[in-house]
């Protein structure tokens, strides 16, 4: 089979949230499987892009609101991931350094729903003129959400209309919602089915493409339940929707996140020398930051922004400060420009048990992972979450409020063969309670080398997801006929 991925990001070229490392992981593992798989994204302005040679495949236009925009395709020279990488190069829309959010105003930018319906047209235009034509497009978030509908719809692209399309939705938080005259921008199609664009008064990027998708998948099995009653308003979309719905969880590049071979790490470590690894990567993490390793260790990794929980964790790291409670909290991120500021201060009045590095930093990341005891993640939201899965691979325990896939991946040590530490509700008496028994599973030494070894043993490849994957592509395939 022929798997063209469509997505707005996709690591290590362009990276936001978890989105990117699915789209930079999944392709390769269904090549593993035998599959050809490929990958679609713009074409932005990052270093990344800059330090990469690429060649011009494919150069067309198409007809925008009246006026003609150019596009072309450039195909990643040298490529070291073992699929192909497609970028879409439109003037004028992506050529900037953010991919959401503009660097130097911290708001998104202006034209997001030219950029994004732009490259959803230009990624079609190409594919209708590719001689082999896809068996699937499989779609990512609401980015590429119109593509199903244009597919299904729009009279340009009919003869595409027979391959499935599948769109994951990795967080619903974010619907691409735009005015209704919207639709204008579309190659045409029958007005009699515009319905299909519009959800609660407006066009919905998102509902389109869980209306017209043949399938649609989301990150974990738990978020798909937790769609059908909290989804910021498409709750009985997601309802209506059931019978072509499943939830597959997301997995990990085991050869990118690898302690034994991660580049990144001050010292590499193996299962077998897990223990004297894990101390020398925590002396070197605390001495980074100035604490004790001699005290458990608390990381937070990630956008420091409402859904990961993030607001709630100045009073939370105060409380365990104030009681003078023998705990370190380290925290890597960026985010609400309000809680840099809180988080800054904090720096200053806790030195010694509490630090903030409020920047992205790759390096950095694997290191907290590394040298950290535990990974709190108080997420109010969160469909499937992978530091969970990156931290255990590096022998460090989660602390995680018990919501979308974190409750899928993370057992609590109460239960038979848990090996991680859960809380219900999202509140600060819930989460105190977590790291209070992660404190002391700390200092039940014993213990808490046997968690540690039982995390280090979990699976959580791509392996089992990407066959899953293939299944349902393969049901699909079979509905063509």
């Amino acid at each position: 089979m022929n798997i063209i991925h469509i997505s707005a990001e996709c690591y290590p070229i362009a990276k936001v949230g978890g989105l990117a490392d699915v789209v930079g992981s999944l392709p390769k593992y269904l090549n593993e499987e035998g599959e050809c798989a490929e990958v679609v994204m713009p074409k932005y302005e990052n270093n990344w892009v800059s330090d990469h040679e690429f060649e011009e495949i494919y150069s067309g236009s198409f007809n925008y609101w009246g006026e003609v925009t150019e596009f072309s395709i450039e195909r990643l020279k040298d490529n070291e991931f073992g699929v192909p990488i497609y970028m879409i190069s439109i003037p004028g829309r992506f050529d900037r350094p953010g991919i959401y959010i503009d660097p130097w105003s911290s708001k998104p930018y202006w034209d997001e729903k030219e950029r994004f319906v732009s490259f959803q047209i230009a990624a079609l235009e190409w594919i209708s003129n590719r001689s082999e034509k896809p068996d699937i497009i499989h779609c990512h978030d609401h980015h590429t959400g119109l593509i199903p509908f244009m597919t299904s719809q729009c009279n340009r692209y009919r003869e595409l209309s027979q391959i499935p399309t599948v769109i994951t939705v990795h967080n619903a938080e974010y619907q691409g919602r735009f005015d209704k005259e919207s639709y204008k921008l579309l190659p045409a199609f029958s007005f009699d089915n515009v319905g299909l664009l519009e959800w609660d008064g407006a066009m919905n990027s998102l509902a389109a493409g869980l209306k017209t998708a043949w399938q649609i998948t989301t990150v974990s099995k738990n978020y798909m339940t937790e769609l059908r009653t909290e989804s910021k308003g498409l709750e009985d979309l997601f309802k209506n929707e059931a019978a072509k719905s499943i939830g597959i969880i997301n997995g990990i590049d085991t050869e990118v996140w690898d302690p034994a071979k991660d580049e990144l790490l001050a010292h590499n470590f193996s299962f077998r020398n897990r223990k004297s690894g894990k101390a020398k990567n925590k002396k070197v993490l605390c001495d980074e930051f100035g604490i004790n390793p001699d005290l458990p260790t608390i990381a937070f990794i990630g956008r420091l922004v409402r859904e990961k929980g993030a607001d709630l964790l100045p009073d939370l790291i105060a409380h365990f400060m104030e009681k003078k409670k023998e705990v370190n909290f380290v925290l890597l991120g960026t985010g609400d420009p309000q809680l840099h500021d809180i988080f800054e201060r904090m720096s200053s009045d806790h030195v010694g048990f509490f630090d903030a590095t409020l920047e992205y930093n790759e390096k950095l990341a694997h290191q907290i992972y590394a040298g950290s005891d535990f990974i709190l993640m108080p997420s109010r939201v969160e469909p499937c979450g992978l530091n969970q899965m990156f931290a255990m691979r590096y022998g460090t325990i989660p602390i995680v409020r018990a919501t979308g896939g974190l409750k899928d991946s993370v057992k609590d040590i109460s239960e038979q063969d848990g090996y991680g530490i859960c809380f219900d509700e999202f509140n600060l008496e819930n989460a105190e309670y977590g790291i209070n028994r992660a404190i002391d599973l700390f200092e039940n030494q014993s213990l808490f080398n046997q968690v540690r070894s039982k995390v280090m043993k979990l699976d959580f490849s791509w392996n089992r997801s990407a066959k899953e994957y293939i299944d349902v592509y393969r049901k699909l395939i079979k509905k063509v006929g």
